[in-house]
């Protein structure tokens, strides 16, 4: 009796795992522009360099198969044709000039054969002349940095944070955070601010960091290039067509080393003419006039939204920051003492530690974020309205 109740159970539970695995199955679904389900392959090339890096990868995997074939056959046939029970005897030699010849040039062949076979697709990846747009990639603790340096979008520059909402990341906090992953199919792989560049166009990334290491990756496009702190590497590519091609960083580079996704937007030339004027009228927009003189309320306010789009990762919603790793704006002696101080620290980030320089946003916005950050939480720091007027000074 106890062996048939047993068995039941057994069953019932091979059954409740083959349809929590049948379940799973039917809920993940193809990422736009990423991962598709039951991909067995690299994904799909979307440029020359990405077709180049799939073609080194299968005459590899080819190669890697002739010679498994060929040492394994070679090691059945032998144990096969010279065992014991055949009278096989074992042979008695200390050395052989010609199995060492033959193991010695025959990798080399292989070797030299790959070699060859390979320079033209890593010549092609490092060849970053002539293009036509050229932007600089900046990996920050935890987020993009993209600065439009020469050709059409000249100027433009702005961040780009993860747009997964954190009720979708959080559990603990939110109930329903599963269904919602579930609905979404770009989870964690989404941004505010994708970097758009024109079809057909041979754009060149020149890619450094602020901080740690970071590495810049977007398979479909062909694209792996390590950003290090105090160097300057590059990297191109070519979109073929438009559309959404998304990566990540794939450097280990802090705790949120998870949520910096990179999105890479290709539009057609007219849509990507009418993206860069669109975003110039943004920035114009962004800038406001940095001697217009603000009400605390209404600066803190903004402030609020500047500081839940670049700070609340590394320093919390609460301004308690990371015990360790993060230090608190709470009760802060830079947030409480001299505003100068501040403004300097935004301005110019602080060198070995993750305290990123946030040039890139308007006088407006690092007064707005300064302002609310010296009254939020308790804080109530002696200079506690600072004016676009002093940062707009203080770039100088």
């Amino acid at each position: 009796m106890f062996e048939t109740f047993r068995k039941g159970v057994m069953s019932a539970g091979v059954a409740a795992l083959l349809g929590g695995l049948a379940s799973m199955a039917w809920a993940v679904k193809d990422m736009p522009g990423g991962p598709q389900v039951n991909q067995w392959n690299l994904p799909e090339p979307a440029s020359s360099i990405a077709r180049g890096q799939i073609w080194l990868h299968e005459m590899l995997m080819w190669v890697c198969v002739l010679i498994f074939i060929g040492v394994f056959a070679v090691m059945f046939y032998s144990m096969w044709a010279h065992r014991k029970s055949r009278g096989a005897k074992p042979a008695e030699f200390h050395e052989s000039t010609t199995v060492e010849i033959v193991w010695t040039v025959v990798p080399f062949i292989i070797v030299v054969g790959l070699g060859i076979a390979s320079t033209g697709e890593v010549i092609a990846q490092k060849d970053t002349s002539n293009p036509d747009i050229t932007i600089k990639v900046t990996g920050y603790q935890w987020k993009w940095g993209y600065d439009y340096l020469k050709g059409e979008g000249e100027g433009i520059a702005f961040l780009s944070n993860l747009a997964t909402p954190r009720e979708q990341i959080d559990d603990r906090a939110y109930p329903d955070a599963k269904a919602k992953r579930e609905a979404n199919p770009t989870y964690l792989m989404e941004v505010d601010n994708p970097l758009v560049v024109p079809a057909d166009k041979k754009v060149r990334l020149i890619i450094t960091a602020n901080d740690v290491i970071h590495s810049y990756y977007v398979p479909r496009l062909g694209i792996k290039q390590d950003a290090i702190p105090g160097f300057v590497r590059d990297n191109w590519f070519r979109a073929d067509k438009p559309g959404v091609y998304r990566g990540a960083c794939t450097e280990l580079c802090g705790k949120d080393h998870a949520f910096m996704p990179i999105v890479v937007e290709a539009k057609s030339e007219a849509d990507y003419r009418k993206w860069v004027e669109e975003k110039k009228k943004e920035m114009l927009a962004r800038a406001d006039d940095p001697n217009k003189e603000w009400a605390l309320a209404d600066l803190s306010a903004r402030g609020e939204k500047v500081y839940a789009a670049n700070c609340v990762a590394c320093h919390q919603a609460n301004g308690k920051g990371v015990a360790g790793a993060f230090p608190a704006l709470e009760s802060s002696k830079l947030v409480l003492g001299k505003r100068d101080d501040h403004i300097a620290i935004m301005l110019n980030g602080k060198p070995g530690t993750a305290m990123a320089s946030f040039k890139g946003l308007s006088d407006t916005e690092l007064a707005a974020v300064i302002t609310y950050s010296r009254n939020a939480w308790g804080n109530k720091a002696e200079d506690n309205l600072v004016q676009p007027l002093a940062v707009k000074d203080a770039r100088k």
